[in-house]
């Protein structure tokens, strides 16, 4: 093949090459565009080389040359009969050195799966007929982020990336947190789905500052209170122990001190409010001071409201009854054992808006704990949708041990089996120390200047430039940066069946229907559903609440899990916080 160009520069990890005016092929026709794979032949390998800029300002002087073109040295490849591509240059390009357009054998070189564990996701813009595959491994084990604004194909990506990853890992346990309700039916019936009707997460595995958020639903705590919660709940915590060894100290055992017990407002270990409020009325009781006994007033009325409202009885029901019901909460919410059902979907919009970062906080924890104390000997990938309303660059938004949760998953999740994936269309808003431990990215169309500038600074490969394509990605056009990939790619992911589209709950019923008539029926069946959801009392004619199930510890084979309603759902009427902006 004639060469259509020379090396004329080199430059660290960049070369200048002129593009020659007699060439085999007219420039048009040869497509030395912005984003083309080069070839760069030298005399012991040839270089991968990326086109970034074009121009035909300050030619050299020479005739032989129409325009120069900016390269990013991006890899080599070698050997004879059985080529193989690696990162890195070691063998730099000298002048004169013939430029060509990389030929397809070369990019199936280039991008030829390492090994089994792959998956793929798309093809090639630059030659559609090529497999672009991600390493499942290296994107695991390093984190990755999917970015992107609204509309470009994020969450069907992030339905693709999942899938193939559980086709690929099927014994790999799965966590999403779904904001919006719409990953529900893309798994099928590898994933169980999780909603406030559902869903078992007693009161007393909330740890300190999670259990005053949700009391106080968000804001500040009131000193005078916080300091009389942090003294009774460990009291409470040594009560229940004694009250569950009650039945041994017949036999010649000694009965313990509450207050010696030894446990923090962090352990988890099981109490009942029951107890709580009464150590907290009995010290009230001993106070003289009116003044001073408001305050306990005060404590006793706020958890008294939380524990009766409908909303939060996946929290407190049984927050009389008791009983050490964690090993059950883990094993349920991890999938452990999985029983054919290796992932956990957690719909996140049925939730009161109050509790969300709590709930978030109270997940990251568990499942960032588990991995500590289990040795990392049972994988996990928990996956984080919206995750700037989570772990936001700004310290003064959102939920303080939300953002410590996933920050310590970013920073020392790998070393024990927890993985991270991010998904965000304001990667900007979140914190940057979260978004820099993620070594493979996954960008697609981002238009705000501040989402690309945090990008470059978050992309350490040779071809950053790629970058300036951002803002004119189609829809699921994706750049891939990092460890997962080969080099830094524009791909396109591939189509995803129509039964794995997420699809949010809200909108299956927003379809016109001619025959459907809106009037005063619709809207007061609406409303029954809409007062429902904040009532004890059963709906009527509302299927997704006549048939729940009494309150039990966990669902079992013969009260299987409720899944979402395929029409109006109550829990869509409960809005997240910290809306998009």
């Amino acid at each position: 093949m004639t060469s259509f160009g020379r090396v004329i520069s080199v430059r660290g990890s960049q070369a200048r090459v002129g593009l020659l005016a007699g060439g085999q092929m007219p420039l048009v026709e040869m497509r030395a565009t912005v984003g083309r794979f080069v070839s760069i032949r030298c005399a012991n390998s040839v270089i991968v080389a990326m086109i970034t800029e074009v121009s035909c300002e300050n030619l050299p002087a020479s005739d032989s040359y129409i325009a120069t073109a900016s390269v990013d040295l991006l890899g080599e490849i070698l050997g004879g009969d059985r080529p193989k591509f690696q990162r890195g240059v070691t063998h730099y390009p000298t002048i004169g050195d013939p430029v060509e357009l990389i030929t397809s054998q070369e990019l199936r070189t280039v991008y030829a799966p390492s090994g089994s564990d792959q998956i793929n996701v798309g093809t090639l813009q630059q030659d559609r007929s090529i497999i672009a595959y991600v390493d499942i491994e290296e994107m695991l084990s390093k984190h990755f982020a999917v970015l992107g604004s609204t509309g470009v194909g994020k969450s069907t990506g992030v339905s693709l990336l999942l899938n193939e990853i559980l086709k690929s890992r099927p014994t790999l346990r799965v966590f999403l947190l779904d904001v919006h309700n719409e990953y529900g039916r893309c798994f099928g019936e590898r994933a169980q789905v999780l909603n406030p009707r559902n869903l078992k997460l007693p009161f007393w595995l909330f740890n300190f500052e999670e259990i005053v958020d949700v009391l106080f639903a968000g804001r500040p705590g009131v000193a005078e209170e916080l300091d009389i919660l942090a003294e009774v709940i460990p009291v409470a915590k040594g009560v229940y122990t004694q009250y569950q060894n009650s039945d041994r100290v017949g036999l010649g055992l000694k009965r313990v001190d509450p207050r010696q017990v030894g446990y923090t407002v962090d352990t988890p270990v099981p109490y009942r409010l029951v107890d709580l409020i009464s150590l907290i009325d009995e010290r009230m009781g001993k106070l003289e001071n009116r003044s001073s006994r408001i305050i306990y007033h005060k404590l006793i009325s706020r958890i008294d409201a939380v524990r009766n409202d409908p909303r939060y009885a996946f929290m407190f029901d049984n927050a009389n009854v008791g009983g050490d019901t964690m090993a059950d909460v883990i094993s349920y919410l991890f999938r452990l054992p999985a029983n054919g059902k290796p992932m956990t979907i957690m719909q996140l919009a049925g939730f009161p808006a109050e509790v969300v970062d709590s709930v978030v906080s109270v997940l990251c924890r568990m499942a960032f704990d588990f991995g500590l104390w289990s040795d990392g000997v049972s994988p996990m990938l928990f996956v984080c949708e919206e995750a700037h309303r989570y772990a936001a660059a700004d310290r003064n938004i959102g939920f303080g041990p939300t953002r410590k949760a996933v920050s310590r998953i970013a920073k020392e999740g790998r070393k024990y089996g927890v993985y991270l994936g991010l998904i965000t269309q304001r990667p900007a808003e979140l914190d940057a120390t979260i978004i820099s431990q993620c070594n493979t990215l996954f960008t697609m169309r981002l238009a705000n200047d501040r989402d690309q500038a945090l990008l470059r600074s978050a992309v350490s490969d040779a071809a950053a430039n790629l970058l300036s394509f951002v803002p004119s990605l189609g829809t699921r056009e994706v750049l891939a940066f990092g460890e997962g990939v080969a080099l830094p790619t524009r791909l396109r992911f591939k189509e995803v069946p129509p039964h794995q589209l997420p699809r949010g709950e809200a909108t299956i019923a927003t379809v016109p229907s001619v025959t459907a008539g809106h009037d005063m029926h619709f809207v007061s069946a609406v409303l029954e559903r809409w007062r429902g959801a904040t009532s004890h009392r059963d709906v009527p004619n509302d299927p997704g609440l006549n048939d729940r199930a009494p309150p039990r510890a966990m669902p079992t084979a013969e009260a299987p899990m409720l899944q979402p309603s395929m029409g109006l759902d109550p829990d869509r009427f409960s809005l997240l916080k910290k809306p998009l902006r």
